[in-house]
C-alpha cells in the first residue's frame, strides 16, 4: 500500500485511517498462511476503496464525532456535579449565616455576613456562566460536528474548573465561619427548651384555670392575666430568627415565670378566699376595739389638762375626733372589701384590706399615745432623776468610746458630745426652775434628743473603726 490513497478518499482521511484499517483487516479477515497473505496482497488495493466508501463499517468521520461527543458529555456531567456541589455549599453557608444572624449581633458576625455576600455574588455569577455554557452546546444534536463537540468539551471543562475554584473559596470561608456557627448553634440550642417550658407553663395555667372555674370560682383576674400572655406566645411562635435568640429566651423565661405564678395563684384561690374572710373578720373586730379605746381618750386628756402644762397635751387634744373619723373610714373600706370578696375580685379585696390595716394601725398608735403620754409624765414627775441618770449614762458611754486608745478625742466626736452634755444641763435647769408645774414633756423631749446625739456619735465611731 506504500503511500497509495484509494480513489474517493481525501488525503487527510486516508493518512489517518488507512494504517489502522489495514491492520484490522489483515488480522481479522486474512488467515495467517502464506497463500492467503499473497492473495491479500493482490486483493487489498482493490478492497480499500469499497471499504472507505461505506461497505459495511461506520464512516471514520462519524466515529470521531461520536468519540468527541462522549468526551463532551463526560465533561458536561463533571461540570454538573461541580455545579451541584457549589450550589449545596453556598446554600449550607447561607443557612449557617442565618443561624448566626439570629443569635449573634456582634461586629464580627456582621463582617462575615458582608464577606459572604461578596462571595455569594461570585458564586452566582459562576453558576450563571455554567448554565449559559450548557445552553450553548446541544450535545444531543444530530448536527453536532467534531469541532462543536471539541469546543463544548473545552468550555465545559473550563466551567467546571471555575465552579470548583469558587467552591474551594466557599470551603475556606466555611472554616473561618465555623467558630461563630458553633457559638450560635449553642445559643440556639437554648431556645427550643425555653420556648417549650413557656408553652408547658401556659398549658398548666390554663388547666388550673379550668379546674377553678369548674369548682365555682370566677377567677376573672387570673383569666385576664392569662389572656394577656397570648400575644407573648405568638411572638415566641414567630421564632428566634425574627426576634433574636436572647430576646426570645428572655421572653420565654418571662412567660414561664408569669404563667407559673398564675397557675399557683389559681390553685390558691379557695385558700385565698378563706384568708380574705379571716382578715375581714379580724379587721372588723380591731376597728370595734379601737373605737372603744378612742372613747377612753377623753378622760385621759382631762387628767393631762388638770395636772400638766398645755405643752404636755395640746398635740393630743384632737385624737378622739380623729380616731372616730379613721374608724368610720376603715369600716367603709371594709364594706367595700367585703363586696369585692363576694364578687371574687380578690385583688381589690386584698388591696382594700391592706389599706384598712395601715389606717387602723395609725389610729391605734394615736389612741395609745394619750395613755402612754400620761404614763411617761407620771414617771418623770414622780422621779426625774431616773431620766437624768439614763441620759447622762448615754453621754458618758459615748465619751469613753471616743477616748478609747486616744489621749485626746477627735474634734468631730468631742464637739457633738459636749453639745449634748450642755443640752442636758439646760434641760435639767429648766425642769428645776419650773416651779410647781414644770414642763415635763419638754424635759422628756430634750433628754430623748440628747440620747439621740450620743447614739449618733457612737455609731459614727464604730463605723470608722470597722
Amino acid at each position: 500500500m506504500g503511500g497509495h490513497v484509494p480513489a474517493g478518499t481525501s488525503w487527510g482521511e486516508g493518512r489517518v485511517i488507512a494504517p489502522r484499517f489495514a491492520k484490522d483487516f489483515v488480522s481479522s479477515v486474512l488467515a495467517p498462511s502464506l497463500s492467503v497473505a499473497v492473495l491479500a496482497a493482490s486483493v487489498l488495493p482493490a478492497a480499500l476503496p469499497a471499504v472507505f466508501a461505506g461497505g459495511g463499517t461506520r464512516p471514520w468521520r462519524r466515529g470521531r464525532v461520536e468519540d468527541l461527543r462522549a468526551a463532551a458529555l463526560e465533561a458536561k456531567d463533571a461540570a454538573a456535579a461541580a455545579f451541584y456541589e457549589l450550589d449545596t455549599a453556598q446554600r449550607d453557608l447561607r443557612i449557617a449565616l442565618e443561624t448566626i444572624g439570629a443569635a449573634d449581633d456582634s461586629p464580627q458576625a456582621a463582617r462575615m455576613a458582608a464577606d459572604f455576600a461578596t462571595l455569594s455574588e461570585r458564586a452566582d455569577n459562576v453558576s450563571a456562566h455554567y448554565i449559559t455554557v450548557v445552553d450553548a452546546h446541544d450535545l444531543d444534536s444530530a448536527q453536532l460536528d467534531a469541532d462543536g463537540a471539541h469546543r463544548a468539551r473545552q468550555a465545559l471543562t473550563a466551567t467546571r474548573t471555575e465552579l470548583q475554584t469558587v467552591k474551594g473559596e466557599l470551603a475556606r470561608f466555611g472554616q473561618r465561619l465555623e467558630p461563630l456557627q458553633m457559638r450560635a448553634e449553642s445559643q440556639l440550642a437554648r431556645v427550643t427548651p425555653a420556648v417549650e417550658r413557656a408553652r408547658q407553663a401556659l398549658r398548666a395555667a390554663t388547666e388550673a384555670l379550668d379546674g377553678a372555674r369548674g369548682a365555682g370560682m370566677r377567677a376573672e383576674e387570673p383569666a385576664a392575666a392569662l389572656a394577656a400572655l397570648g400575644p407573648e406566645l405568638r411572638l415566641l411562635n414567630e421564632g428566634a430568627g425574627r426576634h433574636g435568640v436572647q430576646a426570645t429566651i428572655r421572653r420565654a423565661e418571662d412567660v414561664s415565670r408569669r404563667a407559673t405564678a398564675l397557675a399557683a395563684e389559681v390553685e390558691r384561690l379557695p385558700e385565698r378566699a378563706g384568708e380574705i374572710d379571716r382578715r375581714l373578720s379580724s379587721l372588723r373586730t380591731r376597728a370595734d376595739a379601737i373605737a372603744n379605746r378612742a372613747e377612753q381618750v377623753e378622760p385621759v386628756l382631762s387628767e393631762l389638762r388638770r395636772r400638766f402644762t398645755a405643752s404636755c397635751w395640746q398635740d393630743l387634744q384632737h385624737v378622739p375626733e380623729q380616731a372616730a373619723a379613721s374608724v368610720g373610714q376603715a369600716r367603709e373600706l371594709l364594706a367595700e372589701a367585703g363586696r369585692a370578696r363576694a364578687e371574687q375580685r380578690f385583688g381589690a379585696a386584698t388591696d382594700g384590706l391592706t389599706t384598712v390595716h395601715g389606717l387602723l394601725g395609725r389610729t391605734d398608735e394615736a389612741v395609745g399615745a394619750a395613755r402612754e403620754r400620761l404614763r411617761l409624765l407620771d414617771e418623770v414627775a414622780a422621779d426625774p432623776s431616773r431620766e437624768i441618770e439614763r441620759t447622762q449614762f448615754a453621754v458618758r458611754d459615748a465619751q469613753r468610746l471616743a477616748m478609747a486608745g486616744r489621749s485626746r478625742p477627735d474634734p468631730r466626736h468631742a464637739r457633738p458630745l459636749d453639745a449634748a452634755a450642755e443640752r442636758l444641763e439646760r434641760a435639767v435647769a429648766v425642769l428645776e426652775g419650773g416651779g410647781r408645774h414644770p414642763d415635763y414633756w419638754v424635759f422628756l423631749t430634750e433628754t430623748r434628743a440628747v440620747r439621740g446625739m450620743a447614739a449618733g456619735v457612737v455609731e459614727e465611731i464604730r463605723t470608722a473603726r470597722g
